[in-house]
């Protein structure tokens, strides 16, 4: 077989060992992304519970100021029920103090909703807490994990590509920029081998005459479909 093609073989065997690694990396990314996608939806969960409670404690502070008011409104209406002589000013004081303890019921109802409500949220946010800091723990075992994982697949890869380097040193360097022009389109199919007669980057069927020069293997053959480097396989040339 030409010298060049074999180059090209092996240089291309070595590209796509090294790309085969990039779904694995992937991969390990995912695994962390799908943990901190979790963590951000309970984080969520947690920021809008804390939002909610706070929410109502200012709603409960803000009734309990309105009932510091009327309390003082009554105490100034029994001092002015003391100065009334009139039974029109005595029916506007006892009006003004019927709507002052409505007022005072309703502020009592919403302080203890609002409690009973925020009781139910706390223990809610402390699920939250717990569930987020369960998943920041697993993220921390994940990442710990991954970070082996891919320092392995990062060395796999580092001396893959001294490997490609000292080939690539070697074949002359119009085949080398031939087999880059085409790998810039075809990718790891730069270089592909013959079966049944079809190349197989683009799976067309050779003619003869094409078919029998990838046998020969004395000079690089291009598909004439796709212009992919064929080759055969040595157990198929034997055969």
């Amino acid at each position: 077989m030409n010298k060049h093609l074999n180059e090209l073989i092996e240089l291309s065997k070595i590209d796509q060992a090294i790309d085969s690694y990039n779904p694995q990396l992937e991969a390990a990314d995912k695994k962390v992304a799908k943990v901190q996608k979790k963590i951000d939806a309970a984080q969520a969960e947690l920021d809008e519970l804390t939002s909610s409670i706070s929410e109502n404690e200012e709603k409960i502070k803000a009734f309990e100021e309105q009932l510091t008011l009327l309390n003082e409104q009554l105490a100034s209406n029994v001092k002015k029920s003391k100065e009334i002589s009139t039974e029109k000013e005595m029916k506007a004081l006892s009006l003004e103090e019927d709507i002052a303890k409505e007022k005072m019921t309703f502020a009592n109802e919403e302080i203890e909703r609002l409690q009973a409500i925020n009781e139910t949220k706390k223990e809610l946010l402390a699920e939250a807490e717990s569930k987020v800091n369960l998943l920041r723990a697993e993220l921390s075992d994940i990442n710990d994990k991954v970070s082996v994982e891919k320092a392995e697949i990062e060395k796999s890869k580092g001396e893959l590509f001294i490997k490609r380097e000292e080939l690539s040193r070697d074949i002359e360097q119009k085949v080398l920029s031939f087999y880059e022009k085409i790998r810039i389109w075809a990718g790891n199919t730069a270089v592909v081998p013959v079966k049944k007669q079809a190349c197989y980057g683009c799976f067309m069927k050779l003619n003869d005459k094409t078919y029998s020069e990838v046998i020969k293997g004395e000079e690089i053959v291009n598909c004439p479909h796709c212009g992919r480097i064929l080759y055969i396989e040595r157990e198929t040339a034997e055969a």
